[in-house]
């Protein structure tokens, strides 16, 4: 039984963990939650999994969430109260909490960099759904990932096809996973998107997109950040800087195609022409899966893919035009250093801004690429973690006084 420490355990990923855990009682142990403020579904999720330990990102609701457990245990009598606690000193212990095999990182944003890293210095295996780890703290956390042998195993759908793919090639070394060294036999790899909710809008009708437009993904259901993400294809642009650090490889060796059906999630490429393709329904139970049996598969009764049913599989290049964030992306990490750090976290603040109504859709590309162009002269290409995160904070800043600026130049 592999024991499984679930960062975010309300959010998209942590949820959809917890109903893997309780499908395959005698492969998995729930040990450790991190959760927000949803009350209701920790307690729930409690009451099923009864880990050791339990934290809040809010200390003040410690005390109800307390009460709440007590009542539990009047009900049942083998009840055995978690640990609880709350905050980035709880965060981190429910990452490297001692029982624990395995930590899925499902916490969205930078605010999932301190536990990961917290998670390797522990020596767990990490499941990661948290790109921005790697965006922007490649430089700090794959040297982390080497001194303590941790090993990151993609929990996102593309990044997971590529693993899979590989793991009948010559790269299928697995302590080569995370380690960013060259990989044999192995030309490049093709991160499919499914063009979001605008893949069939033309450029110039963008600048009438509305935050509902920007929310309706046509075939993934996800949190509304990284469906704005998908959108802008600024998510495969991030993808693409993951994929560098995940698997060791240049820039040149990353593609992206828009695969409209989302059936095909990544293919890889070798040296005698082959290309390998991993196939599935868009549901994101099924990487989150194979992180957490790694190496080996479990039998689902889950749905079966059938290709006479979906009938046409279509590809296309992405349209620069209409997706300059992808652009954006490719540049920031061919600079490297601190660049995907500030990338990253302008584009977070600016969809924040965006969700918000303060911004346009139109205007997410333009403040990032205005925030990037402002960073070079202080680029930092050998960072450490603090440089990292106060750099992440500077940028953050940066949109907001971008944005305070733009509404100031509308009302005159």
């Amino acid at each position: 039984m592999k024991a499984i420490s679930v960062l975010g355990s309300t959010g998209s990923i942590g949820t959809q963990t917890l109903q893997i855990a309780e499908e395959f009682p005698e492969q998995f142990k729930i040990v450790a939650l991190t959760a927000g403020k949803n009350l209701d579904l920790v307690i729930k999720q409690i009451e099923t999994h009864q880990p050791e330990v339990v934290s809040l990102a809010d200390d003040s609701l410690l005390p109800e969430l307390s009460r709440r457990i007590n009542n539990l245990n009047e009900d049942s009598k083998i009840f055995k109260k978690p640990l609880l606690m709350a905050g980035a000193e709880g965060l981190n212990t429910a990452a490297a909490w001692g029982s624990a095999d395995l930590v899925v990182t499902g916490i969205v944003g930078c605010a999932g960099l301190l536990p990961t890293l917290a998670a390797i210095e522990a020596g767990k295996d990490l499941a990661l759904a948290n790109k921005e780890t790697l965006i922007a703290a490649g430089p700090v956390v794959i040297p982390a990932l080497k001194k303590s042998g941790s090993r990151l195993l993609p929990a996102d759908s593309e990044h997971s096809a590529i693993f899979q793919c590989l793991q009948g090639t010559p790269w299928a070394d697995n302590a080569r996973l995370s380690t960013g060294v060259p990989t044999p036999g192995f030309k490049s790899i093709q991160l499919t998107a499914s063009g979001g909710a605008f893949r069939d809008w033309k450029a110039e009708d963008l600048v009438k997109a509305t935050v509902e437009d920007a929310t309706s993904h046509p075939n993934w259901s996800m949190g509304k950040k990284i469906t704005v993400d998908s959108a802008t294809l600024m998510n495969k642009g991030l993808e693409v800087i993951e994929a560098h650090y995940l698997f060791g490889l240049s820039y040149d060796q990353i593609e992206i195609i828009i695969h409209p059906q989302s059936i095909i999630h990544s293919m890889v490429e070798l040296d005698d022409s082959s290309v390998l393709a991993q196939l599935g329904w868009p549901d994101m139970k099924l990487p989150i899966l194979y992180c957490l049996s790694w190496p080996s598969r479990l039998k689902t009764s889950w749905p079966r893919l059938k290709l006479t049913e979906i009938g046409n599989l279509t590809f296309k290049e992405p349209d620069t035009k209409k997706y300059p964030c992808m652009e954006l992306a490719y540049s920031a990490g061919k600079l490297g250093g601190t660049m995907p750090a500030v990338l990253n976290a302008a584009n977070e603040k600016a969809v924040e801004l965006f969700l918000e109504e303060r911004f346009k859709f139109i205007d997410i590309p333009k403040v990032i690429e205005a925030i990037c162009e402002k960073h070079k002269c202080d680029l930092n290409l050998n960072p450490s973690l603090s440089e990292i995160l106060e750099i992440d904070n500077w940028a953050r800043e940066e949109v907001l006084d971008y944005s305070e600026k733009k509404i100031t130049k509308m009302q005159f």
